[in-house]
């Protein structure tokens, strides 16, 4: 058993018996596991800023767990974990596009899911590794590492962990490309592996947040197969 983390964890899938093999996992991790069968108490639970992540299960009876995450990402930032069916890059593709952090497809073990929840939980509580904790300034962002905040044009954004991990890289690196193998990292503090897109669909989500500039034009803008670079003016 590790030692004691203490982080709140909300498991929902409606899986009884791996619900049960998952819960006794995390706890021997030393998580505080919460399970329910419906997607609402993770509405709930996300409203009311009661748990440190959510591990959401997308295939449910009653509320799917895309719409569940659509309705997670109008309350709150809190890092969501998907699990989904195993081969299935649509679900995967929706859920990361909606602002979730991560996914799991099922099966899958204990070891594995606990290894992508402190990843995410690590993420979220601390800046990308190897850098400082000083405000990063990049043309019309500010990034506050330390806190985890980000402004963009004097006004607060909101970025899930795994957004402000990628955006506070390139913003260090501002007017630079920085290739895919280092952003992955650098934010993630892992190889990227083939055939992976989760870097591409959280900086589509980031684009969309920070809108367009006056040409037109991405404030990111992408390489093909090589990296992206943040544009400063």
């Amino acid at each position: 058993m590790t030692d004691e983390v203490n982080e709140q964890v909300l498991l929902i899938d409606d899986d009884a018996e791996l619900t049960t093999l998952l819960q006794e996992y995390l706890v021997e991790e030393g998580y505080e596991v919460v399970t329910d069968t419906d997607g609402r108490a993770a509405i709930a639970a996300a409203a009311g800023n009661t748990v440190d992540i959510i591990v959401l299960d997308i295939m449910m009876p009653r509320m799917n767990g895309i719409e569940v995450l659509q309705r997670i990402r109008k309350l709150s930032q809190v890092p969501v974990l998907m699990l989904t069916a195993r081969g299935d890059d649509v679900d995967r593709i929706s859920g990361l596009n909606l602002g979730a952090d991560d996914y799991v497809p099922k099966p899958c073990s204990p070891g594995e899911l606990a290894a992508r929840l402190r990843a995410i939980l690590r993420r979220a509580g601390q800046p990308a590794a190897g850098t400082s904790t000083d405000t990063i300034r990049a043309g019309k962002l500010v990034i506050h590492p330390s806190s985890r905040i980000a402004e963009w044009r004097g006004e607060s954004l909101e970025l899930t962990g795994t957004e402000f991990s990628l955006i506070e890289v390139l913003a260090r690196s501002a007017g630079q490309l920085v290739s895919k193998q280092d952003i992955s990292k650098r934010a993630f503090g892992k190889p990227l592996t083939p055939f992976d897109r989760r870097i591409d669909v959280h900086i589509s989500s980031v684009r969309q947040k920070l809108g367009l500039r006056e040409d037109g034009q991405s404030w990111i803008q992408s390489v093909r197969g090589q990296g992206y670079q943040l544009l400063v003016d």
